[in-house]
């Protein structure tokens, strides 16, 4: 009997092994596919910053709209900004609305006045928001946490030059 009793206590054993290697193997992808982890990776960059205006900073409506910011959709899936926030630090703040930037696509974000588009906004605005010297332009979305930032001007130690 004590043969008999071993010999079933090793199936047994195996047996829960075994389930535990299956409810591992089918648990895996779902952790890997990032289900278990949420994703760190931002969908939307900021790409680009043209805060010196070529020419001369007359404040023209031409001139202005030569101040940019490109933001660029890194998925193929498209991202509703309604709500987003593009910010200097100064505290001017753009605040997107009703706008869905596409699948791998970009969008430039004007400082002067203009007509929207899909590939192009305008903050409406009649003075420059970007300083020359230095800078930052701080992306944040409907619930007001950072996404991304780009700065200028600024030493590697985050000195102004």
């Amino acid at each position: 009997m004590s043969a008999f009793v071993s010999v079933s206590a090793r199936r047994l054993a195996a047996a829960v092994l075994a389930a535990g290697a299956v409810v591992g193997a089918v648990a895996l992808p779902a952790s890997a596919a990032g289900h278990g982890r949420p994703d760190t990776r931002s969908r939307v960059e900021i790409s680009a910053v043209q805060y010196d205006s070529p020419g001369r900073d007359d404040r023209s409506n031409r001139s202005l709209n030569q101040e940019w910011v490109e933001l660029i959709n890194t998925t193929r899936h498209a991202v509703d900004l309604d709500g987003w926030t593009l910010e200097d630090e100064s505290g001017h703040t753009y605040t997107f609305g009703g706008y869905r930037l596409a699948g791998r696509a970009t969008v430039r974000v004007h400082t002067g006045e203009g007509r929207d588009t899909r590939t192009d906004l305008y903050q409406d605005r009649r003075a420059y928001v970007w300083n020359n010297d230095y800078d930052t332009a701080t992306l944040r979305n409907d619930r007001g946490r950072f996404v991304d930032d780009e700065s200028w001007g600024y030493s590697r130690r985050g000195h102004r030059h």
